[in-house]
This record gives structure tokens, sequence and C-alpha cells, in this order.
């Protein structure tokens, strides 16, 4: 089921989410309504508090971008164990559409998390997906892209982001 995206600056978005306790049907179905919102939104990664569920769970699927590692992966409780290296990516996000800006971010990272069987895994990210996770992990702890720019780069863009939405009307 394709369900709506909190745009920003709803509450949700500045709230950090809560552990995953059990892997079950109720986490199976948000995971499956995740990939569809996703999909249909066409995004490549989202966060369960960008649907309203204020829950440790992230859904990455890099596989539609062009040059990207096809990963496609369901993370749940993660964890960023290490992370090296910089690079400088312009990011946008669906609870912001149609806003794009320059974000700094760790060009590799390793996680630990669990996945959809319950099972603890170990994952290694670089380049696009790593930045996709490191997205989605932001929003899981109350952080949102724009959180990541600051001063006047960061005004600049929420003007944007508010001339963009007063447009939609």
């Amino acid at each position: 089921m394709v369900r709506e995206i909190l745009k920003f600056p709803h509450p949700m978005l500045k709230t950090p989410t809560q552990k995953v306790d059990v892997i079950n049907r109720e986490i199976r179905e948000l995971v499956n309504d995740m990939f569809e919102t996703m999909y249909h939104a066409e995004g490549v990664g989202l966060a369960a508090n960008q649907i309203g569920v204020s829950l440790k769970v992230m859904v990455i699927d890099t596989s539609k971008k062009e040059g990207s590692p096809p990963i496609k992966a369901v993370i749940i409780n993660p964890e960023l164990v290490e992370a090296e290296g910089q690079i400088k990516y312009r990011e946008g996000c669906l609870s912001f559409p149609g806003l794009v800006v320059e974000v700094s971010r760790y060009s590799k990272v390793k996680v630990k998390a669990t996945d959809l069987n319950g099972e603890e895994k170990i994952y290694e990210f670089e380049g696009f997906p790593a930045i996709v996770f490191q997205h989605e992990m932001d929003h899981l702890e109350g952080i949102t892209f724009i959180d990541r720019v600051n001063g006047l780069k960061r005004r600049l863009a929420l003007d944007r982001y508010a001339k963009l939405q007063k447009e939609k009307v």
C-alpha cells in the first residue's frame, strides 16, 4: 500500500524514532508499504518516520541510480560502526519535494543492523549507497538534510523550499 509521505515541517520528521523489539507481521507489512511508497515517489531510500511510523526502519534501493552499485536493503535498528572519507553530494528528499542541497557525508560507512529475518548483519556502503544510508539514518534520528547545512545556505534552502510549496498550492 502506498502511504502518504510526510512533508517538512511535520514534527515527526524532527523526532527520533524508537527501536524495533520484535520483527512480526506488522513490521513486514510496514517494510512492504515503505518499498511501495518509495518506488511510487521515485525515491532511493525511505525512513519509517517519513510515512508517520516512529520506528528505526529504513529501506534502500539504489538499483535505479545509474553508475551506483545496485543495493536493495531493509535496515532495522541501524548503528554506525565505522565511517571514513568525505564526499559532497547534491541531495534531494521525498519530505522536501523539489529541494536539492549539497551535503557533506562520509564516503564509506560500516553499519550493524537487523534484517527482516531478525538476523544481525554488517553492511558496508560506499559512494552513493553510503550517502543514501546516512540520509535515512539521519531521518531515524530526527535530523533532516537541511540540518546538515549551515548559515546562509540553510536559510536560502528553506526560502527556496517555502517558495516551492507556495507554487504547488
